[in-house]
Order: C-alpha cells, then sequence, then structure tokens
C-alpha cells in the first residue's frame, strides 16, 4: 500500500511520531504558563482541540500536501487523520467513508501510542448519536485496522510517573529556582525533558535556571550532584556512570563521591583528574567535581 510505504519510509522506528505526539500533548498542557502536566487537568475544550493540533503538527512535521476532501494529500491519496486519546475513540465523519484514515491513538498515563490505516467502510462503524453525525469504528472491526506503529512507546512524561510526596516538594515553593532544584535532587538517574523544566520553572529563562553560574548546576554541586545535559562530553559522563543518556534537550542528575575500595563495584568516571562513582546513603554529601566542556577520559 503506497501511503502505508510513505508514512513507514518517513520514520521508520516511529520516533518522528511519537515525538510530534509529545510535544502536542505538552503544548496543550502549555506548562511553562500554567504549571499543569497532566492531561486530566484538561479543559474539555482543550481535549477536543487535541484532534486538530495532532493533524496540524503532523503536516509541519512530514510536510505532507493538502487533501482534496480530506486532511492530507500523501502519494496521490486523500487520508484523514483522527487522533483520540481513548482507544477506539476516533470520530469519523460521514464524508469519510470510502477514504483511507490515519487513526492516532496516545495515552499519557501509559506512555503509549499507536497509528493505523483503515479504509472506512460504513458497515464497521456505529451509528452517529451527535450533532455532527460522526461515527465510531465499531470494536469488532478494529481488527481490520492496518497498524503502522502498535503500543509503542510515548516519551515518558517524568512528573506522571513520580510519587506525590516528592511532587509536593517539587512545587511547594513559590521560587522557581527552589523547584527546579528540588526536582533536580529528587529525579535522580532519570531522563529529564526540557519541557519537565519548563513547567516546573514557570519562567520564560527557564533553561538559564539548570546551567551553572547560579542555577540547579552550582546550587547542588555543593551537595554532589551532577546534572548532564545532551552535549557530548556530558553523555560521555552519563555512559560511563552507566546512568540513562540524555537526549537532545534533556537532563540527568545523579549524587557523586570520590571513589574508594568501596566503590569497586560501581561504575566510575575521571573528573578533575580524580575518579568519581555514583553515591549510595552511605556515602557523605561532598561538593561534585566540575563538569567538563569535552570528552572525558576513562
Amino acid at each position: 500500500m503506497l501511503v502505508r510505504q510513505h508514512l513507514l519510509k518517513l520514520s521508520p522506528d516511529g520516533k518522528r511520531y511519537a515525538r510530534v505526539l509529545r510535544e502536542t500533548i505538552d503544548q496543550l498542557l502549555n506548562g511553562e504558563a500554567t504549571g499543569r502536566y497532566d492531561w486530566n487537568t484538561l479543559f474539555k475544550t482543550e481535549k477536543t482541540h487535541a484532534g486538530t493540533l495532532v493533524e496540524i503538527n503532523l503536516q509541519r512535521e512530514f510536510k505532507f500536501g493538502d487533501g482534496i476532501t480530506m486532511d492530507y494529500h500523501i502519494e496521490g491519496i486523500d487520508v484523514d487523520c483522527k487522533y483520540s486519546q481513548q482507544f477506539g475513540g476516533w470520530m469519523i465523519p460521514p464524508e469519510a467513508i470510502g477514504h483511507l484514515c490515519l487513526l492516532i491513538w496516545a495515552d499519557d498515563n501509559k506512555s503509549r501510542w499507536s497509528a493505523g490505516i483503515l479504509r472506512i467502510q460504513r458497515e464497521w462503524l456505529n451509528g452517529g448519536s451527535n450533532r455532527d453525525m460522526k461515527l465510531t469504528v465499531k470494536a469488532e472491526h478494529r481488527n481490520k485496522i492496518t497498524w503502522l506503529w502498535r503500543d509503542a512507546e510515548l516519551p515518558e512524561n517524568l512528573l506522571l510517573r513520580m510519587p506525590a510526596s516528592d511532587l509536593e516538594a517539587i512545587f511547594a515553593s513559590p521560587s522557581g529556582q527552589a523547584r527546579l532544584n528540588e526536582l533536580f535532587r529528587r529525579a535522580q538517574m532519570r531522563r529529564i525533558s526540557r519541557n519537565v523544566v519548563r513547567t516546573v520553572a514557570q519562567q520564560k529563562d527557564y533553561m538559564k535556571r539548570v546551567r551553572g553560574n547560579g542555577g540547579s548546576r552550582s546550587a547542588l554541586r555543593s551537595e554532589g550532584i551532577l546534572i548532564m545535559g545532551d552535549s557530548a562530553s556530558h553523555r560521555d559522563i552519563a555512559k560511563r556512570l552507566n546512568l540513562p543518556m540524555p537526549q537532545d534537550g534533556e537532563f540527568v542528575s545523579a549524587r557523586v563521591a570520590l571513589a574508594g575500595p568501596q566503590h569497586e563495584s560501581r561504575p566510575q568516571v575521571v573528573l578533575d583528574s580524580e575518579r568519581w562513582a555514583l553515591a549510595n546513603c552511605d556515602d557523605p554529601s561532598a561538593p561534585a567535581p566540575l563538569l567538563p566542556s569535552r570528552s572525558t577520559t576513562p
């Protein structure tokens, strides 16, 4: 099928599609202005608008042409785009019958998404009871969907995964800088996205609040905490310490200690001409080394 082949060719592993979905959900949450991180806190009108934003953002990312009667024109074929946060909840308009539909589902709480294509047949649809007569695909006919990606991983919304006690501590302070400091203390050894930083800081200069010279990186250094970003040298440090490697726009924090005989079994890295290992609760708090701007040595 031409449309299927084209969509797969654009992103064989689906990661570009997943990134668009992640960014669209974050766009709706608008954490920098609202502090929201949970889909369930959106207004009904915002949730309704999600489908339109997914359609627009996918078209921007992949440069799909405008359809003649549907949303997109792909390989000479009109394709409609339908998104639902509830699996199976795609709202199909009567005019889409006989056309291909790109059916997309994403659930931020489950960190999963799917995308498939289906040529709509009237007998496969439930009857419409809403004002615009939109229909849904009958459950017994969802097996006719040609899945491009099924239950694929959606980039994690870290704040949805943290314990309530940690979230309460993070958002307790009126200071954006203090909130970020607490985030990097409590979310160690996990990838922290730029959007999470934006949501916690709720400030226009949120990236400045991470860096040295007064940001979290310098504030937490006295506690032995390193904050690695997405530069090659920082990724190298994360790799040597067996930590998750920060991807574009991400950070990983971790507390380190000067390596001694008791740390022989732990991954280590040389910084400031000394050997460091990941700290545990038995290691006393001591200042962390400065992060380099180039690759480290083993």
